[in-house]
């Protein structure tokens, strides 16, 4: 119990290659998508009555249970309200040449972004717009951690993540493979509706707090910002990245196809 509780530090995290994924929704997209990446599986008696569906699957997958009572999986998750059912997983590593081996088309890049909630919302948001991949620079937090896939709902186990990418390094190499760089910053002179997002292309997101930098933007193909038509001063960056990432699924997909 104690070595799974550890996994909450991101010490523990990069020492043992492991992450947790908590709750029936990550669980199951554990199971259901990386099922060789699961170590362990937790689950309490009342979930694995409630979620059959998930053991049923774990079990096909020739993946250990191991029942614990909710004192102790609360315990463990560091959650208040545990939902019955925790993972213990192996972190993946995709390399940042093999997804632009695949000729990616759109690609979202999270410049030091450090809210948990918000990076596993973008994730989700990728994931939903049909993202090939998720760019995570240095200085970011870290996607492993407890807040960031819960935010993600599952999405962690449906698409590449590479981490760890040095900013002005990521762009040249974008730049080399033909994907255009797409800086989403307010001051943009161009909007999300006016570039071009017929071509491949990455978003590129920054802080929270201060945005993107002077030197990232003026590395990027173009700055373009999401036009603003009420009195609000600005959108988040989940809310920004989610409009970035569906307009650009609208052209990829202009017709509702899936």
């Amino acid at each position: 119990m104690r070595s799974v509780r550890g996994l909450s530090r991101r010490q523990s995290r990069e020492r043992s290659g492991l992450f947790v994924a908590d709750g029936p929704q990550s669980v199951r997209e554990a199971v259901r998508h990386a099922p060789g990446a699961v170590r362990d599986l937790y689950v309490t008696p009342a979930a694995r009555e409630r979620h059959a569906d998930i053991v049923t699957a774990a079990r096909a997958a020739d993946i250990e249970l191991r029942e614990c009572s909710e004192e102790v999986l609360a315990a463990m998750s560091g959650t208040d309200a545990p939902q019955g059912l925790l993972a213990v997983c192996a972190v993946d590593r995709p390399r940042l040449a093999d997804v632009l081996a695949r000729r990616p088309r759109l690609l979202v890049v999270l410049v030091h972004v450090r809210d948990p909630g918000n990076a596993g919302t973008v994730i989700r948001a990728a994931d939903a717009a049909g993202a090939d991949a998720v760019l995570v620079t240095t200085e970011s937090v870290d996607v492993h951690a407890p807040k960031v896939v819960r935010s993600t709902a599952g999405s962690s186990f449906h698409l590449p993540i590479v981490t760890g990418l040095e900013p002005a390094a990521l762009l040249a190499e974008l730049a080399a493979a033909g994907v255009r760089t797409y800086a989403a910053d307010g001051r943009g002179e161009v909007t999300v509706d006016e570039v071009d997002l017929t071509v491949p292309h990455a978003w590129v997101m920054g802080n929270e707090a201060w945005g993107l930098t002077d030197r990232v933007r003026e590395a990027c193909d173009e700055v373009v910002r999401v036009p603003i038509h009420g009195l609000a001063e600005s959108l988040n960056l989940a809310m920004a990245a989610t409009v970035c990432l569906y307009s650009s699924a609208r052209v990829e997909r202009p017709t509702g196809q899936s």
